[in-house]
């Protein structure tokens, strides 16, 4: 699995194309829908005239987390929401998804902390049915 302190993802040996649908298939089953969608090559190719690898990130929300979250902190939403990454190298997409507790934990709220740790199991399992089918 890849992480970083602040992510934690996998490799699907399968391009971008083919892994987006399994992703989001994944979330869906752990309550989380698509709410924007930034393509980071598209974007590097108009504004910069840069040639960049297949690159999306997607802003997955479980809106009764959210509403939680939003609840205890109305502040939160500006961390809000949970950046999933979808990155072709080599033929094979990375998916990473953002550690809601490193990101939610900036708050320093006892109300955040369960909200975050169940948005993180969530994004577990999720990664984790996707290793299941690589």
């Amino acid at each position: 699995m890849n992480s970083t302190s602040y992510t934690f993802g996998t490799r699907l040996p399968v391009p971008l194309s083919e892994a987006r649908p399994r992703v989001e298939a994944a979330l869906k089953a752990e309550g989380f829908g698509i709410l924007t969608e930034i393509d980071v090559q598209a974007t590097l190719k108009a504004k910069l005239g840069v040639d960049w690898p297949p690159y999306l990130i997607l802003g997955a929300c479980n809106p009764p987390l959210a509403h939680r979250a939003l609840t205890a902190e109305p502040s939160i939403g500006t961390l809000l929401p949970c950046n999933v990454v979808l990155r072709e190298e080599q033929g094979q997409t990375i998916v990473e998804a953002m550690d809601p507790q490193a990101a939610l934990g900036i708050a320093a709220s006892s109300a955040i902390e369960p909200v975050a740790t169940e948005a993180k199991a969530r994004l577990e399992r999720a990664i984790a049915t996707l290793e299941g089918a690589a």
